[in-house]
C-alpha cells in the first residue's frame, strides 16, 4: 500500500500569486515603471540575501525590524550571519558604496521585489511582501525632497486614488535631534507612571519612537512632549520651508505632523508618509524621507541622499478599491481546429501571427468545436480562428470576432485565406 504524502501548504504569511492575480501586478508594475522612467530613474535590483550586520548598522539596532522581525540565520558554509532583506535602502547604499556608484555624478534608482519580515500577517501585511523603493542618491537640495513627493502625488492621480493624504515633519540635523533626545527623556521620566513597557524599554534606547506609540492610554502624554520641529535650527527649518514652497507651487496639499519620526534610524530632515483610512489599521501607503549620513555609516564617502519605499500589496488593494476588476486576456488570437491535418496547419499559421506580434493560443489536443469555442470565449481573445476539413481544403480560415468594438457593423464572421489573415487582422485589432 502506497503511504499518502502529506499536502504542503504555503508559510503563514507568504502568499501565493495566482494567474487571475497577476494581470493587476503586472499592470501596476508596467505603470510604476513607465512613471519612473519619466523622471529619469533606472532600475537597480541587489540581493534578497545580505550580511545581517548591515542591517543592524544602517537600520538602527533598537528599530522594531531589527529586533524582532527579521529572518536571520547562520550560513553554515562561510559561518556568516545573513539576513533575508527587510527593506531595501541598505542593500541599495551597500551596492551604491561597493561600485562606487557616485564617483561622477548623482544616481536616480529604484528597486522593485520582494522584501521579509516575521510580522503577525494581517489585511496589507505578510511576512512576504513587495515593495517599491526609489532613491536619489548625492542630492543635497529641498527641490528633490519635494520632487520625490510631486512625483508620488502624480503616481496617485495616474492610478484615480481619491482617498490618501501627505503628512510631513522634519527630524532636524543630529545635534538638534540630541538636543530635543535630552529634553524628551526628561519628559517621558516625569510621565513614567502611564509608559507601557514598550515605551519604558525604549526611553533611553530610541526615545522618538515612543511618540509613535498607538497605545490610547499614551496619548495626552505624547501630545504634550516637547517637539522637534521646535528645536530645529536657521539650515534645517529653511530647507523645510524650501520644500514647503515647492509644494505650495505643485498645489499639493499637507498636514504637519510633528510626532511623525518614521520607524528607521537613519532618517534626517525631511520625513513623509502618504495615508489613507480605506484600508484598516495599515494605513500608511507610502513612506520616506532624507537620510544624509547612512552612506558615511556604512562606510561610503558622505553624501546626501533621500528616497521612499512603497507598499505594493496596500498600493494594488487601494487602487482595485478605486478600479473595476483589471483583467487581462490570455492571448489576442484563438486557433480552433478539427483533425489531426487542421491542427498541424493551425500550429504553422499561429508561428506566423506571432511574427506579426500577436499573442496566439492554438488549442491543445483534439476536443468537439462546442468546447474549442467555450476555451477561447474564455481566455478573453479578440478573434478564434477555425481550421476545420472544409476550410483546409479552401486555402482558408474562419475568422470569428469575439469581442467586436461598438460601432462596428461589418461582418462578425467571415473567411480569409491564409495568407491574408495578419494584414486582415492588422486594421481591425
Amino acid at each position: 500500500m502506497t503511504q499518502q504524502f502529506e499536502k504542503v501548504r504555503a508559510l503563514t504569511g507568504m502568499k501565493d500569486i495566482l494567474p487571475h492575480e497577476s494581470a493587476a501586478w503586472e499592470t501596476l508594475e508596467a505603470i510604476v515603471r513607465d512613471w519612473l522612467a519619466s523622471y529619469g530613474y533606472r532600475n537597480m535590483r541587489t540581493p534578497v540575501l545580505e550580511q545581517t550586520r548591515l542591517f543592524a548598522r544602517g537600520i538602527g539596532e533598537v528599530t522594531d525590524i531589527v529586533e524582532k522581525e527579521m529572518y536571520s540565520f547562520r550560513d553554515a558554509l562561510n559561518d556568516e550571519q545573513l539576513t533575508m532583506r527587510p527593506e531595501f535602502t541598505a542593500g541599495m547604499v551597500r551596492a551604491t558604496i561597493e561600485h562606487n556608484l557616485l564617483y561622477d555624478r548623482p544616481q536616480r534608482v529604484y528597486c522593485m521585489g520582494p522584501v521579509f519580515r516575521h510580522e503577525r500577517p494581517q489585511r496589507g501585511r505578510y511576512r512576504q511582501f513587495h515593495q517599491i523603493d526609489v532613491e536619489a542618491l548625492g542630492f543635497a537640495g529641498p527641490d528633490v525632497d519635494a520632487e520625490l513627493i510631486i512625483m508620488l502625488a502624480r503616481l496617485w492621480k495616474r492610478l484615480g486614488l481619491q482617498d490618501i493624504r501627505l503628512e510631513l515633519n522634519s527630524l532636524g540635523q543630529q545635534e538638534e535631534r540630541a538636543a530635543h533626545r535630552q529634553a524628551l527623556v526628561e519628559h517621558l521620566e516625569k510621565h513614567i507612571d502611564v509608559l507601557d513597557e514598550e515605551a519604558k524599554r525604549r526611553m533611553y534606547t530610541n526615545p522618538l519612537r515612543v511618540l509613535d506609540t498607538k497605545n490610547p492610554a499614551m496619548q495626552d502624554m505624547a501630545n504634550q512632549a516637547p517637539r522637534l520641529f521646535d528645536f530645529l535650527g536657521p539650515e534645517s527649518l529653511a530647507h523645510f520651508e524650501g520644500v514647503c514652497a515647492r509644494l505650495k507651487d505643485a498645489g499639493i496639499e499637507y498636514t504637519l505632523n510633528p510626532r511623525l519620526v518614521r520607524g528607521l534610524d537613519y532618517y534626517n530632515l525631511t520625513v513623509f508618509e502618504w495615508v489613507t483610512d480605506r484600508l484598516g489599521a495599515q494605513g500608511t501607503v507610502c513612506g520616506g524621507g532624507r537620510y544624509d549620513g547612512l552612506l558615511e555609516l556604512l562606510g561610503g564617502k558622505p553624501a546626501p541622499a533621500v528616497g521612499f519605499a512603497i507598499g505594493m500589496e496596500r498600493l494594488l488593494d487601494l487602487w482595485q478599491q478605486s478600479e473595476a476588476e483589471i483583467k487581462a486576456s490570455e492571448c489576442d488570437i484563438y486557433v480552433i481546429h478539427q483533425g489531426d491535418e487542421a491542427q498541424r496547419r493551425a500550429a504553422l499559421l499561429a508561428e506566423t501571427l506571432r511574427d506579426e506580434g500577436y499573442r496566439v493560443l492554438v488549442h491543445a489536443g483534439s476536443t468537439g468545436f462546442k468546447s474549442q469555442f467555450k476555451r477561447a470565449d474564455a481566455s478573453g481573445a479578440s478573434v478564434a480562428l477555425i481550421i476545420g476539413p472544409d476550410e483546409l481544403a479552401a486555402g482558408h480560415a474562419s475568422v470569428k470576432w469575439l469581442r467586436q468594438q461598438e460601432g462596428d457593423t461589418r461582418a462578425q464572421q467571415e473567411m480569409l485565406a491564409f495568407d491574408a489573415i495578419a494584414a486582415t487582422l492588422k486594421t481591425r485589432m
